[in-house]
């Protein structure tokens, strides 16, 4: 079987492949971690069945096309590897895969259309911008719009905020204590610019300065979780050659862009860039991560009086990167402030990069309970919201807008914010 996976037609990328495929040993405790195994209870749409589908098309014994539907529906948020015992890198497996047998599957052009116009807009934040201001003009004739591009003017906001240029370089306040080069991302420059903003000034007061480098671009994820490796590695390159290797760490503040970084020696596998990107991935550090190792310099004071503040994990921040307690741990230094946990919080919220375009049933259903969760999350004893403002906190953009879409959906007045956002504002107040 490794010999077979390994075979020309698969390239580089056959080894890791292989190897995950070899690491299942079929126990099922991937199961119940899996949220769409949760929706659909198809053996099929779990991990376990995917290992087997992939393993089959990849040997040649089963083809692409009959995996296609399930393999479609895996989000990619990895929380089977954190239950598998057996120590499984699925995301050895899933965006390899996807890469490899892409290209074999057949679409409708409707879908090829709304891939390409993704792919065209999303990395890029000028074109990403225009693409939402004309979305606004595509919801007035929307019985005119095909049905396959019409989630994309569903996940549309109403309104964009205005943009922001971010300084190319961001002094530390008082004695320098670190000196890092960051990530401005591509949607979230678009969707929520300030998260950027808050993040530089919370960096900047505890004594971090901060790079932006201008000729950076879009981390690749999307391209990467979508099969489209030529459009990845030219990313991935763009920001090898972009970051400064003077710093101290590269962060992030989108949990899928770490992600997407942390795997550009997977992206670049078999190509004269591959162990540049390996010692790149690791120099890639979440920002939470970063903040609580270095410590807190100065204590933010908070609002003065007790503020409830639930945490979403985000998938690619908790699962793919390990990260789970130091955004926590930063929510926990603001006085008054209690973090609420969230049931069912290793389920993703079904957001996962264009997800909500590709699979907009399974999305949404993920997505409302998502919201459900954060609302009793919040509740007090008796059910009804808990005193005072409510926040939700999470560390990608990709969560934030699930969230908020549907929380208004119920009407809720819980705000959602990324976690440097509800620092900064702590801080702010103090």
């Amino acid at each position: 079987m490794l010999h077979t996976i390994k075979s020309e037609q698969h390239g580089p990328l056959g080894e890791p492949m292989a190897h995950a495929v070899q690491s299942c040993v079929h126990c099922g405790f991937c199961l119940a971690a899996c949220p769409t195994y949760q929706e659909f209870g198809q053996e099929m749409d779990s991990p376990r069945g995917r290992i087997v589908l992939m393993k089959q098309v990849l040997e040649g014994t089963l083809p692409a096309t009959a995996a296609q539907v399930h393999i479609d529906r895996c989000l990619g948020c990895l929380a089977c590897e954190p239950a598998c015992p057996s120590g499984v890198s699925y995301r050895d497996l899933i965006s390899p895969y996807r890469a490899v047998v892409q290209e074999k599957l057949p679409r409708t052009t409707a879908e090829r259309l709304r891939r390409w116009m993704a792919a065209m807009t999303i990395p890029y934040p000028g074109r990403f911008r225009l693409a939402l201001l004309g979305a606004k003009l595509g919801k007035l004739v929307r019985p005119l719009v095909p049905s396959a591009l019409r989630p994309m003017l569903e996940l549309a906001p109403d309104s964009v905020p205005p943009g922001v240029t971010l300084p190319t370089v961001t002094p530390a306040q008082g004695q320098r204590r670190a000196r890092v080069a960051l990530l401005a991302g591509c949607a979230q420059q678009v969707l929520e610019p300030d998260i950027n903003v808050a993040t530089i000034e919370v960096l900047a007061r505890n004594g971090i300065e901060v790079i932006v480098p201008p000729s950076q671009g879009c981390c690749g994820g999307l391209a990467w979780h979508t099969g489209d490796l030529k459009a990845a590695q030219a990313f991935a390159r763009q920001n090898l050659d972009a970051f400064p290797a003077d710093v101290d760490a590269i962060l992030t503040n989108a949990a899928g862009c770490g992600s997407a970084m942390h795997e550009y020696h997977l992206v670049l596998k078999g190509t004269p860039d591959e162990a540049r990107a390996d010692a790149f991935r690791h120099r890639v550090v979440d920002v939470s991560l970063f903040l609580t190792k270095l410590g807190l310099r100065e204590t933010p004071k908070g609002w003065g009086q007790p503020r409830a503040v639930a945490y979403h994990d985000a998938c690619h921040l908790a699962n793919a990167q390990n990260v789970r307690a130091e955004p926590r741990s930063l929510l926990k230094a603001i006085p008054g402030v209690e973090v609420r946990e969230l049931a069912n919080a290793h389920l993703c919220c079904g957001s996962a990069g264009t997800y909500n375009l590709d699979q907009p049933e399974t999305a949404s259903s993920l997505g409302a309970q998502k919201a459900a969760a954060v609302v009793a999350a919040l509740a007090g004893p008796d059910g009804q919201p808990a005193a005072g403002p409510l926040t939700v906190a999470t560390g990608n953009i990709g969560c934030l807008t699930q969230l908020r879409t549907h929380l208004a959906k119920t009407n809720s007045p819980i705000r959602v914010q990324h976690t440097m956002q509800v620092l900064r504002d702590a801080y702010r107040s103090g």
